[in-house]
């Protein structure tokens, strides 16, 4: 069934504080993961199950994405715990809108001070919290902390921090305003490119059709386009926003530990773009077909 359910992302009300979410996969994604290094300024500081990436350098370090609210403070410590400070991150970047990556920037951002980037329809999001009706999602998402000081991307093609140079790659479909990441990670003598690839995945609310749907009438030809660019990327390591879907947690341990090495695939951007590109053509079928 390719209609929400197959997220678990419907929603329980929340007894929480409002810097909370409580959703079905939360409690499990917001598990402790301790950070650890992928390639050599590159870094996870997400929780288990939601990826946020830092890349640093001695001018100033970049952030992608803030997982949920209620991780913002797990982020925070992993940076620290890596020898690195909040306030020398300058940029904050972001994958998609979804409070699942989106949810904890705002905190991020006041414990940083960074300016936040974003694609333009990213952008308006961040503003608000609040998802549009343009995205599949939009029935089944609840908001999260409005983020202040974001900057729309533009016409630019990369992000910059000293040394730094992040390109961007558009990646909507799964949103509207959805945006991949790439750079150059050095150790020693080697330097690999390193992808942030946003989430590839062809789903909704019950009432949105990728097939065609006046709420987003170009998703389907987006999603084919982005499944695309990230199949073309020049990739030697991949980082998804949810890590699973990926394999990175059945390399790495809660405790940090394992095989970097493996790390290390040529072929992970196009394995990635290809079970994206299966899981569309499915759903498009299941449409044809009125499930």
């Amino acid at each position: 069934m390719y209609r929400a359910l197959i997220l678990g992302f419907f929603l329980a009300p929340s007894l929480a504080s409002p810097a909370s979410i409580h959703c079905e996969q939360c409690e499990s994604w917001n598990r402790e993961q301790a950070p650890f290094r992928i390639f050599g300024n590159t870094y996870f500081v997400g929780v288990r199950g939601l990826s946020s990436v830092l890349v640093t350098s001695a001018e100033g370090h970049i952030l992608i994405d803030g997982a949920l609210p209620q991780s913002a403070p797990l982020i925070a410590r992993h940076v620290g715990q890596l020898g690195f400070k909040m306030t020398d991150v300058k940029v904050i970047l972001n994958s998609h809108v979804h409070y699942d990556h989106a949810g904890g920037i705002a905190e991020l951002q006041k414990l940083s001070g960074a300016k936040v980037l974003a694609s333009d329809i990213a952008a308006k999001v961040l503003r608000t919290g609040k998802v549009e009706r343009s995205d599949p999602q939009f029935n089944v998402m609840k908001p999260y902390p409005a983020v202040k000081n974001v900057e729309a991307l533009g016409a630019r093609e990369s992000v910059e921090v000293g040394k730094l140079k992040l390109s961007v790659i558009h990646t909507p479909g799964h949103t509207p305003g959805g945006t991949s990441w790439t750079w150059t990670s050095c150790e020693a003598e080697r330097c690999l490119n390193v992808v942030y690839g946003d989430s590839l995945n062809a789903i909704s609310d019950d009432s949105f059709k990728y097939s065609g749907d006046t709420r987003y009438p170009n998703a389907g030809s987006d999603m084919t386009s982005s499944i695309a660019a990230i199949s073309a990327a020049p990739c030697d390591i991949l980082i998804a926003a949810h890590p699973d879907f990926t394999g990175l947690l059945t390399l790495i341990d809660e405790q940090g530990n394992g095989d970097r090495s493996q790390l290390i695939d040529s072929s992970a951007c196009k394995r990635y773009a290809a079970t994206g590109k299966e899981r569309f053509e499915k759903r498009l079928e299941e449409e044809a077909i009125g499930h």
